[in-house]
């Protein structure tokens, strides 16, 4: 938790907006992979 509270007082101090959409982007990306090895898998599959 750290660390996200470090990046987003470096956001918002430094005004730099344009990193937000990268990173909800990988977190989306990482949460797939994430729930790719799950009972989940085959429902996720069907989405793409």
């Amino acid at each position: 938790m750290e660390f996200l509270k470090d990046l987003w007082s470096y956001i918002r101090g430094r005004r730099k907006w344009w990193l937000l959409p990268l990173i909800i982007i990988l977190l989306l990306i990482g949460l797939l992979i994430v729930l790719g090895g799950t009972s989940i898998a085959p429902f996720i599959y069907t989405l793409f």
